[in-house]
C-alpha cells in the first residue's frame, strides 16, 4: 500500500501519515459503535451505562498506552534525551491522559448547564454530546498543530504558557466562581439575529423545515434550541482547550502524544457525563486540586526549561536536577485524588 501510495509514507510532525489516518479511523470506528450500535436509539443514558461506556473507553485508552510503549517510534526531537524514548512516551501519554480528563471534568459542569438553559430533553443529550466530540476533535487537531509549530520552533514560548498556567491556577484558587451569562454570549446574539430559529426542540433534529415567516408560502430551514446547545458545547470545549493545550505541552512536546491523550481524554469524561452531572455537588473541591496541577505544570516548565538548562558550574553541568515525568504522573494522580476524595468525605451528606 504505502508503494502504490506513496504520501502515507510522508510524516507529519515526526509521525507517517498513515499512523495519523489509522488513529482517526480507529476514533471513528469508535463513534460508530457508540451512536451506530449501543446508542443507535434516543433514550436516557443511565448512570450505570454511561460508568459502563466510560469504562470502555479508559480500557481502550489503556491499552493504546501500551501500544505506545511497545511499538510506537517516538520521534527523539521531542524528548529530553535520546534514551528509553518509549519509556519517556508512554509516561508523558498517561500523564496527558489523567492531566486532559481531569480538566475536562468542569467542562460537564458547563455542559449540564447549558443542557438547562435550552431545556434539551435527556433522552437527546447523548446526541448532542456525540457530534461535539466531531467537532472537538477536528478543534483539537487544530489547536495542536498551531501549538506544537510554535513551541517547536519557538522554544521560549513555553515560558510563555508556563506563565498563563501558573497565573490560572491562581486565578482558579482565589479568582472565586462565576456564572457563565448565556443570553450575553456574543456567539449565541450572532446566531439569534442571522439564522431563523424554533422555539421549540422538533425530536432529535438540528434543522426542520417550517414555512417561510416572511410569507412565500415556501418551506425554509430553521434551526432548533438543539442546535444552538451543540454550537455552545463547540465553543465551550474551544474555550477549556485555551487552558488545557498549554498544559498538555507542558508534558509533552510529542504532538502525536498531545493529541491522542486529549481524544481519548474527551472520550471518556463525555461518555461519563451522565453519570457525572448527577453528582457535581459531591466534587466541590476539585478545582483546587487542578489549579494546583496547573501551577506544578507551570513551575515545571520554568524549572526544566530554566534552571536545569542555564543553571550551570564551571564544567557546564547543570545544577539543577531534571524533573522527571514520571514524578509529574504521581503529582498530578496525588493532586486529583485528593482533592476529588477530600470532597467526597466532606459533602457526603449532601442529597442527591
Amino acid at each position: 500500500m504505502l508503494e502504490s501510495l506513496p504520501f502515507l509514507a510522508l510524516t507529519y510532525v515526526g509521525q507517517p501519515i498513515w499512523l495519523w489516518i489509522a488513529f482517526l479511523a480507529f476514533i471513528g470506528l469508535l463513534l460508530w459503535l457508540d451512536l451506530g450500535v449501543v446508542n443507535n436509539k434516543d433514550g436516557v443514558v443511565s448512570a450505570k451505562k454511561s460508568a459502563g461506556m466510560w469504562a470502555s473507553f479508559a480500557s481502550i485508552a489503556v491499552a493504546f498506552g501500551a501500544y505506545v510503549y511497545f511499538v510506537y517510534e517516538p520521534d527523539p526531537r521531542y524528548y529530553m534525551s535520546a534514551e528509553n524514548l518509549n519509556q519517556q512516551a508512554v509516561l508523558q501519554y498517561f500523564t496527558g491522559y489523567l492531566l486532559e480528563t481531569a480538566l475536562a471534568f468542569d467542562n460537564i459542569f458547563v455542559i449540564g448547564m447549558i443542557f438547562t438553559f435550552f431545556a434539551v430533553p435527556r433522552q437527546y443529550q447523548h446526541r448532542v454530546l456525540f457530534w461535539g466530540i466531531m467537532g472537538a476533535i477536528v478543534f483539537r487537531a487544530i489547536f495542536i498543530s498551531l501549538g506544537a509549530a510554535i513551541v517547536n520552533e519557538f522554544t521560549w514560548v513555553l515560558f510563555i504558557f508556563a506563565a498563563f498556567l501558573i497565573f490560572t491556577g491562581w486565578k482558579m484558587i482565589f479568582g472565586g466562581s462565576q456564572e457563565m451569562d448565556l443570553n450575553k454570549n456574543p456567539v449565541l446574539k450572532f446566531l439569534r439575529k442571522r439564522m431563523r430559529i424554533t422555539d421549540t426542540i422538533d425530536n432529535h433534529n438540528f434543522f426542520v423545515k417550517r414555512p417561510d415567516p416572511k410569507g412565500s408560502g415556501r418551506l425554509v430551514l430553521f434551526a432548533t434550541p438543539l442546535f444552538l446547545a451543540l454550537v455552545m458545547v463547540e465553543v465551550v470545549d474551544v474555550i477549556f482547550a485555551v487552558d488545557s493545550v498549554p498544559a498538555i505541552f507542558a508534558v509533552t512536546k510529542d504532538p502525536f502524544i498531545v493529541y491522542t491523550s486529549n481524544i481519548f481524554a474527551i472520550l471518556g469524561l463525555r461518555s461519563m457525563y451522565f453519570m457525572l452531572a448527577e453528582a457535581v455537588a459531591r466534587f466541590k473541591y476539585l478545582k483546587y486540586g487542578l489549579s494546583l496541577v496547573l501551577v506544578l505544570i507551570g513551575v515545571k516548565i520554568i524549572w526544566n526549561f530554566g534552571l536545569y538548562k542555564g543553571w550551570k558550574d564551571v564544567t557546564g553541568a547543570p545544577l539543577a536536577p531534571y524533573l522527571e515525568p514520571q514524578w509529574s504522573l504521581i503529582a498530578t494522580l496525588a493532586l486529583i485524588g485528593g482533592s476529588m476524595l477530600y470532597s467526597w468525605l466532606r459533602t457526603r451528606k449532601v442529597q442527591a
